[in-house]
């Protein structure tokens, strides 16, 4: 077990019989603690300290590192030419310690710089602003202010910029009181807020964005306090020459539009559905969905796309109604046009098992047309847009996308640019015409929003764990 992770074990276990405080130090002053990290100039490893979360860092589908923060961080080592190592804690307040303690030079999870924090704590560069949200369950009547919380049981993430902010309410409303918990982030906390295990939490905008698509009973009171920072907390005894690394590291983000390009990855889609879109599919999976898995994991093991997008993309088309039908002419569960389906070899729309494999095939030839430089996930999106649109379309966009100036190989600038061709002043000088680009981009971030709430629920398939 490398050293950091049996520091961070011993740090639980200590903290659980009540004598963290007072044990740490003795261990300090016997020279038990683990010496600080060298600079990664010198050791060429760049050692973040993150918290596992939609927002900042997870696991993707593919059991791979991934989030918004793991990418930034990412680039940024990789700029320096220097390798990075994530370490991962389970609080706030433990994350806090690593820095603290030398064994990470920057956290990368999503903090908020308050003025508070920053009168202890060095930041880098601010590259976000989010507003601090109230945030209840269903069957609580919604308070209106602060005052309205008393009485209520209202959770926070101990340590957190929510708890200061709720201490500096309770200056004016003393009998305000609140439950801190030892966590990573708020995730958990608006989970049992929706289950009726707490009545209100305190949630950053970015997070509650995300979980309303998996929690679609959460309701937002009020805000708490708007306009927060959000910034990488940088070790103490990092070197002045690395606080302008981070600086001029940030200001070409800015400067070429990574950060909004990276942005749009991550959360450029997760406010698109409704209560009710969110409900229909967790309902549904539990029912309509098991019908459907084994076609979809077929179609998986053919052509390589994962089943719970296919499955994304026919709740999207046809809210897995195998006979759905469209007064355009399309039916089906993946809603094919007749000419698509002979071109697929598809004898019977109305079959789920033939729907959802020529849906599947139709998918990898819309993606193969698309030019080689184009990275995934951007690669995908573009394909299912072109899915709805059709192939001639998309490249229209893309064209048009370039004579605008905007990059045709970044689904954050197509996404802009597809609405313009229903306008005439486009669509009359664009080959293929007039299309609805909007609806190819609702329908596109659509699918990306269910397939992460699939994702969420549903586990990967993997043909050889079917096997045994």
């Amino acid at each position: 077990m490398p050293a950091l992770e049996k520091m961070i074990r011993l740090m639980r276990i200590l903290r659980s019989c009540g004598a963290f405080a007072g044990l740490v130090g003795v261990f300090l002053l016997a020279g038990c603690a683990p010496s600080p990290l060298p600079p990664p100039e010198q050791s060429g490893e760049l050692v973040v300290a993150t918290r596992n979360s939609p927002t900042t860092y997870f696991l993707d589908v593919e059991g791979k590192p991934s989030g918004f923060e793991f990418d930034l961080a990412s680039r940024f080592a990789a700029e320096q030419g220097w390798k990075v190592r994530f370490v991962v804690a389970d609080t706030l307040d433990e994350l806090l310690e690593v820095v603290a303690n030398g064994q990470a030079h920057i956290a990368a999870a999503g903090l908020t710089a308050s003025e508070s924090r920053r009168r202890t704590l060095q930041f880098g560069p601010t590259y976000g602003q989010v507003k601090e949200w109230l945030v209840c369950g269903p069957n609580v009547k919604l308070p209106r202010d602060v005052e309205s919380l008393v009485g209520l049981r209202v959770e926070v993430v101990a340590g957190s910029s929510h708890a200061e902010h709720l201490k500096l309410y309770q200056r004016r409303v003393p009998s305000l009181q609140w439950v801190a918990l030892d966590l990573a982030s708020s995730e958990e906390l608006l989970e049992r807020v929706e289950i009726g295990l707490a009545d209100c939490t305190v949630s950053d905008s970015d997070s509650l964005d995300v979980a309303r698509n998996f929690h679609p009973q959460l309701r937002q009171a009020f805000v708490l306090s708007s306009a927060q920072p959000q910034a990488w907390l940088v070790g103490n005894d990092m070197p002045t020459r690395f606080s302008r690394q981070l600086a001029a590291f940030f200001k070409e983000l800015e400067k070429d539009r990574a950060l909004v390009t990276l942005r749009e990855r991550y959360f450029g889609h997760v406010t698109r559905l409704k209560e009710a879109d969110v409900r229909g599919i967790l309902e549904k999976r539990g029912t309509l969905l098991h019908e459907f898995r084994p076609h979809l994991q077929a179609a998986q093991v053919e052509t390589g796309l994962d089943w719970r997008l296919l499955a994304a993309v026919a709740y999207q088309e046809s809210q897995w109604d195998a006979h759905a039908v469209s007064f355009t002419g399309v039916r089906g569960l993946m809603m094919l046009t007749e000419q698509t389906a002979d071109h697929l070899g598809v004898k019977d729309r109305l079959d789920p098992r033939e729907s959802i494999l020529g849906g599947a095939r139709y998918i990898i030839d819309l993606r193969d047309s698309l030019p080689p430089e184009i990275p995934e996930p951007d690669r995908t999106w573009m394909a299912l847009a072109a899915y709805n649109i059709g192939s001639g379309h998309l490249h229209d966009a893309r064209r048009l996308a370039r004579s605008l100036g905007k990059n045709p190989d970044s689904w954050a600038d197509m996404k802009s640019v597809l609405p313009l061709l229903a306008r005439r002043e486009y669509a009359g000088k664009l080959k293929y015409g007039f299309a609805r680009g909007g609806e190819a981009r609702a329908m596109t971030e659509n699918v990306r929003i269910y397939f992460d709430i699939l994702a969420r629920y549903e586990k990967p398939y993997r043909e050889f764990l079917a096997m045994d």
